[in-house]
C-alpha cells in the first residue's frame, strides 16, 4: 500500500492526500513535521535529504517534492483524466503547478504565517497587508485566466487545480480583506463540491 509521510495539516501533504482522494487510492499516512517533529531523524533524512514533507513510498519507490508526488500518482493511476494525455492540456496543467510554487506560494506564505501562525498581539499588520496585496495580484491572474476556463487547465479537474485549490482555501478562509474575484469564486465553489476536497482540504488550518 502507498505510504505518505507528513502531517495532514501541511499544505504540501494535502496536495497528495487530495490527489489520492480523487483517485480513490488507498494509503496509510504517518504524522511527521510541525508539532510531531521527526524531520531531522537520520532514518527520515535517508528517505528525504531535505527533511521536509511529504515523502511517499510506493512499494520500493521513494519520492519527495509535493508537486512531483502529485504528478506521479496522477500519471500512474489517472492517465487521460487527472493527468491529461493531450500534451498541450498537460503542459497547461503543469504550468499552473509550477506557477504555484514559484510565484503564488511566496506571496501566500507571509500572509498565512502572519494570520494563522502568529498570535494576534504579535502580528505586523503592515507587513501582512503588504504581502496580502501581492497575493491578491496573483489571485487576479488566476481570475483573468478562469474567465475563459472552467478549471485551471480546461473543462475538467486536473493536477493543475490541486496546488492552487489549496491556496484558494486559505485565501477564502483567512480573516483578511478579499477583492471580489468572481471567476476564482466560481471555480472554488466547484472544488468545494468535491468529496476529496471536503475531506482533505476543508479542515482547520494550522
Amino acid at each position: 500500500m502507498l505510504k505518505i509521510i507528513g502531517r495532514a495539516t501541511s499544505s504540501n501533504v494535502q496536495k497528495v492526500l487530495w490527489a489520492c482522494g480523487e483517485l480513490k487510492l488507498p494509503f496509510e499516512r504517518e504524522d511527521l513535521g510541525g508539532p510531531f517533529g521527526g524531520n531531522d531523524k537520520p532514518e527520515y533524512r535517508a528517505l528525504n535529504p531535505n527533511g521536509k514533507v511529504p515523502t511517499i513510498i510506493d512499494e520500493d519507490f521513494i519520492l519527495w517534492e509535493s508537486n512531483s508526488c502529485t504528478r506521479y500518482l496522477a500519471a500512474k493511476h489517472a492517465p487521460g483524466t487527472l493527468y491529461p494525455d493531450d500534451l498541450e492540456s498537460r503542459g497547461n496543467a503543469e504550468r499552473w503547478m509550477d506557477w504555484q510554487l514559484a510565484t503564488m506560494s511566496p506571496t501566500l506564505v507571509p500572509v498565512f504565517w502572519g494570520m494563522v501562525r502568529t498570535a494576534p498581539e504579535d502580528r505586523d499588520l503592515d507587513a501582512i497587508e503588504a504581502s496580502r496585496k501581492k497575493l491578491s495580484t496573483n489571485i487576479a491572474i488566476m481570475d483573468n485566466h478562469l474567465a475563459n476556463s472552467t478549471y485551471m487547465a480546461g473543462d475538467n479537474l486536473t493536477v493543475g487545480d490541486i496546488p492552487l485549490g489549496i491556496t484558494a482555501y486559505r485565501w477564502f478562509s483567512m480573516d483578511i480583506e478579499r477583492e471580489p474575484y468572481h471567476n476564482v469564486q466560481r471555480w472554488y465553489d466547484l472544488l468545494c463540491e468535491r468529496p476529496a476536497f471536503q475531506e482533505h482540504i476543508m479542515n482547520p488550518m494550522a
